[in-house]
């Protein structure tokens, strides 16, 4: 056990810190979403219950959706343009092992399997990582979307409105209002952290370059 922390205790923290915010967002947001609907002089529902609102549904996959949209970005942007300086970019003047052929490692027993067979499956493999994040971006768009529409409809219903399908809502202004404040968040904390590094420095860490290295440095 003390290995496998040791070996994995980055994704194991990431991940431990991802459930207690989510529980806290949990825990809050019924407690507010309690509130309103106090004020609406409507029955209060149980935490279980919030779990599956459209009031929790759509603020978690509102913000899932950017960061998925943002990590897809990020991730093929990275394929073809550069930015000298980066830690995280590709060396514009020169080969970068990122774009070597697949085919090389084919011998390597530790190579992973896909690159052992080929073919279609290669291909695919080759392209994996972002097709898995534009995937899970597109899968956290419809279920903020699902969740939006039936929260907007459960408004509309305490206000003696109408209702609205979700093509409707995908033509409401405040449904895009949700995402684009979230999507302008991580672009610009990617491009700040980007050009950061190029200045700035974190011992220790293989998000920056090494301490000495200079500004126009590229790459690792």
């Amino acid at each position: 056990m003390r290995r496998f922390l040791r070996d994995n205790g980055l994704s194991v923290t990431l991940f431990f810190l991802f459930a207690v915010s989510l529980a806290g967002q949990a825990i809050t947001g019924w407690r507010a979403h309690a509130e309103e609907l106090r004020l609406h002089e409507l029955p209060t529902i149980g935490f279980l219950a919030y779990m599956g609102s459209s009031h929790f549904i759509s603020a978690v996959f509102e913000n899932w959706e950017s960061e998925f949209l943002q990590m897809a970005t990020y991730v093929l942007l990275t394929v073809f343009l550069f930015q000298k300086g980066a830690s995280e970019s590709k060396k514009p003047d020169e080969g970068n092992p990122e774009d070597e052929s697949p085919s090389a490692k084919r011998d390597d027993p530790e190579a992973p399997w896909p690159v052992h067979r080929g073919g279609l499956l290669l291909k695919l493999y080759s392209h994996s990582l972002s097709i898995a994040l534009v995937a899970l971006f597109m899968l956290s768009f419809w279920l903020h979307l699902a969740g939006s529409t039936r929260r907007m409809n459960e408004e509309a219903l305490w206000h003696g409105q109408p209702t609205q399908t979700m093509a409707e809502t995908l033509t409401d202004a405040e449904f895009w209002f949700e995402s684009f404040q979230n999507w302008q968040s991580e672009f610009l904390s990617i491009g700040v952290l980007l050009v950061l590094g190029i200045y700035l420095r974190e011992r220790g860490s293989p998000e920056s370059k090494p301490v000495g290295s200079p500004h126009a440095a590229t790459g690792h």
